[in-house]
């Protein structure tokens, strides 16, 4: 692959974190993935423990090099613009994908009582693992943007003990110090904050239509920051004491990763507004990961030209394409 080098006027990294999803960019990719989507299919899957998560898969009997499971970020959904973009260059190349709705995203409020929060890893875990056992692919492979890129990465490290033969594992952007990042959201521009308040709050009243019983509405209406609905949904809602236990509960930096055993490559740009690079150091050495840095590209963004198709979509094709031989 040839490095990420934008024309200078897309280089601006809230320029390259916006426009990825939003404009006409939504039209195009819509477009773009027409085959992807057309032959997709919704996929229920038992994930142990009375958990259910809803995805969506696209196969055809000539789609044989492998099954891609992506995984959306924060607030995100299998429909999200970044899963249609990548996803259809890796059906196009031979690649039967299926993009997984995490607990409480796109349209899966309905499926379990509890509310979501980002430690909740044996679920993804069984997802991946009923996929396995349901469509024995020849090759699996995992790819996860932000939040997503986190749990891929977190999948990864628990395959080899749960019996999931992964080959490798992508993350693009993935949330490493989730203490860090919330700091960024609470601190940098505005706009994100907002964006992800605004979705989280969404979802948290979607969630009371078909869960009444869990009772926050009320309250809900008077939290005005992340921090401070972190600050009331933690200790109510999960099994951590308050926000900083949480948070650490699902960070990958020091020595989380130490153990990794199956091949990962890990997709980040120096001038990410929301996950700074300057915790990538922190990541335990371990011969399994890869770890690529551009120097632009925003949050999960990579826009490469004025057609508006994403770099990073070629990167994650040609890096499965170059494992799948």
């Amino acid at each position: 692959m040839s490095p990420f080098q934008p024309p200078r006027l897309l280089r601006h990294h809230h320029l390259q974190s916006i426009f990825a999803s939003t404009g006409p960019r939504q039209w195009l990719v819509r477009r773009r993935s027409h085959e992807l989507i057309a032959h997709s299919r919704p996929l229920l899957l038992d994930c142990g423990d009375g958990v259910r998560l809803l995805g969506e898969l696209s196969s055809t009997p000539t789609h044989t090099r492998g099954l891609v499971v992506m995984i959306h970020g924060w607030e995100g959904s299998a429909d999200s613009l970044y899963l249609l973009s990548s996803g259809a260059q890796l059906f196009a190349a031979g690649f039967a994908v299926f993009r997984l709705n995490l607990r409480d995203h796109g349209p899966t409020h309905h499926l379990n009582p509890e509310l979501f929060n980002s430690t909740r890893i044996d679920e993804v875990v069984g997802a991946v693992r009923s996929l396995q056992q349901q469509l024995a692919p020849k090759n699996l492979y995992l790819v996860g943007f932000s939040l997503g890129g986190n749990f891929a990465l977190r999948v990864a490290l628990r395959a080899p003990g749960n019996d999931i033969a992964l080959r490798k594992a992508v993350a693009v952007c993935p949330v490493l110090d989730p203490i860090n990042t919330m700091d960024n959201l609470e601190n940098g521009w505005w706009v994100y904050h907002d964006y992800f308040r605004y979705k989280w709050r969404r979802s948290l009243r979607k969630k009371l239509v078909h869960f009444p019983e869990l009772g926050y509405g009320r309250d809900l209406l008077k939290l005005r920051t992340l921090r401070a609905m972190n600050d009331y949904f933690v200790p109510r809602y999960t099994h951590f004491p308050d926000t900083l236990a949480y948070l650490r509960g699902y960070s990958i930096v020091d020595d989380v990763l130490e153990d990794l055993a199956v091949p990962c490559h890990l997709i980040s740009s120096r001038d990410d507004p929301v996950i700074h690079s300057k915790d990538l150091p922190r990541l335990a050495q371990n011969p399994h990961l890869r770890i690529e840095l551009t120097e632009y590209g925003g949050h999960c963004g990579f826009i490469e030209n004025y057609r508006l198709h994403s770099w990073i979509d070629r990167c994650i094709r040609e890096s499965l394409l170059a494992d799948n031989g």
